[in-house]
């Protein structure tokens, strides 16, 4: 049958309280050891018993080592609970500061709304609405600032464009002039082509035309007398050959 568990209490037996102080003390001094070999910790134990006696044990060289560190360690950790502590009131301090001052932006806004004006007096009414005029006055102000710069911009738009329409027009008018002139001088070119003086005909006894081709010939036999003057026509003897085509 297995061992009860022991219910944790004094001893009241002096005997058995010595006994059984001596048992836990050495185990405990054992277990000191063996956590600070086995984890490589600093391990400091003190142990006062009934009588007084001191019991101690320490894993360094010095107890006074790890017992100044302790006293720095506890002493950081203080500080740092009354800093979080201060900063835990100042906080709360702010919090009511700033929620007092919501409550009352949140106030004049519903009284410039026209809300909640039954408990103001009439020298806040007075006040209320000299804030509302100054307010319109700064609000149509800058509606007409707006309205100037909006204009301002529309006009140098429009300068804009019309610069560009400008130039524009200029282009087109040199690029038809331009076409127009061309245009001129091809009419010209074929006028002066038209009118050129037809190939002169070299004539003998058994000689053939010597024209540029037979079209040009056979429109010269058509057209002689307007082509040429009457003095040119009367001296060309026409080949036989001409007549039979």
């Amino acid at each position: 049958m297995g061992r009860g568990r022991v219910q944790l209490k004094r001893i009241e037996n002096k005997v058995n309280r010595q006994v059984t102080f001596s048992k836990r003390r050495s185990g405990l001094l054992k277990k000191a050891h063996e956590i600070s070999v086995l984890c490589d910790a600093e391990v400091a134990l003190i142990v006062f018993s009934t009588k007084g006696k001191l019991y101690e044990y320490s894993s360094d060289t010095s107890m006074e080592n790890i017992l100044e560190r302790y006293q720095r360690y506890s002493y950081a950790e203080r500080a740092i609970m009354e800093t979080d502590s201060e900063s835990q009131e100042n906080w709360y301090g702010e919090y009511q500061d700033l929620k007092a001052k919501i409550e009352a932006l949140q106030k004049c806004q519903r009284h410039l709304t026209g809300e909640q004006l039954d408990k103001l007096t009439l020298k806040e009414l007075q006040q209320l609405e000299q804030q509302l005029d100054t307010a319109l006055k700064k609000i149509r102000a800058r509606k007409n600032n707006s309205l100037f710069e909006a204009i301002a911009e529309l006009e140098r738009k429009k300068k804009t464009l019309q610069t560009q329409n400008s130039d524009l027009e200029r282009k087109l008018d040199e690029k038809n002039h331009a076409e127009a002139s061309t245009q001129h001088h091809e009419t010209e070119h074929h006028i002066e082509a038209q009118r050129s003086p037809l190939p002169i005909l070299s004539l003998s006894g058994n000689s053939t035309i010597t024209i540029g081709t037979y079209q040009a010939a056979e429109r010269m036999v058509e057209e002689g007398e307007q082509q040429f003057p009457a003095a040119q026509t009367s001296s060309v003897v026409i080949p036989p050959w001409m007549l039979r085509l």
